[in-house]
């Protein structure tokens, strides 16, 4: 039976392996593959009336076919800069105005493109997973701290570290998953 104090480690310690794979999940959305997807223009913020605003806070982004993305604005007076911030956003697209709405052609991805964005992508899940092992260290240490602290038996502080490490391999191999879908969605032509 593991103490509270130790579990109250665990469980934290999970919180934090659980955020650093959501993180992940949400990076490698804004990685491009394939397919058209609203989610490749979620992080970008148009200047609007002086300030940073959020593109979905200023139009609906929507993916009517696979390789075209359609930005409406909610107001068309933001057109120009919306389509500016789109260009400025890394994302290799170039926008149309058509007088009412963006649209934004996804050109094919080239055999070279998509082995960058595999090892981007792969770039992103390392970060991932040393958070995660960060996270096993920091609750390693916590726990070592607690059991000398609290005089409890070592066989408790061996139970909490297996615990931790099961932790570790359960989400370490959560990103590798997403990782191994993302390669398989960015390599399909």
């Amino acid at each position: 039976m593991i103490s509270e104090e130790l579990q109250e480690i665990i469980d934290e310690a999970e919180l934090h392996m659980d955020e650093a794979t959501r993180y992940f999940k949400k990076e490698l959305s804004h990685v491009r593959a394939g397919k058209a997807n609203p989610a490749l223009l979620e992080g970008i913020k148009v200047e609007y009336y002086g300030s940073q605003t959020p593109l979905q806070q200023l139009a609906n982004v929507s993916a009517p076919e696979a390789r075209l993305l359609v930005v409406q604005p909610y107001d068309r007076s933001g057109m120009e800069e919306i389509e500016k911030a789109i260009m400025s956003a890394g994302l290799g697209l170039n926008p149309n105005n058509d007088g009412e709405r963006i649209l934004i052609p996804l050109p094919v991805l080239t055999e070279e493109r998509r082995k960058e964005l595999v090892k981007h992508s792969k770039d992103i899940a390392e970060k991932a997973k040393i958070s995660i092992r960060n996270t096993r260290r920091d609750a390693n240490d916590s726990i070592k701290k607690t059991v000398e602290k609290e005089s409890l038996s070592e066989d408790s502080k061996y139970e909490a570290e297996e615990d931790i490490q099961q932790l570790t391999d359960k989400y370490t191999e959560k990103v590798d998953e997403l990782l191994t879908k993302k390669e398989e969605e960015i390599m399909t032509v």
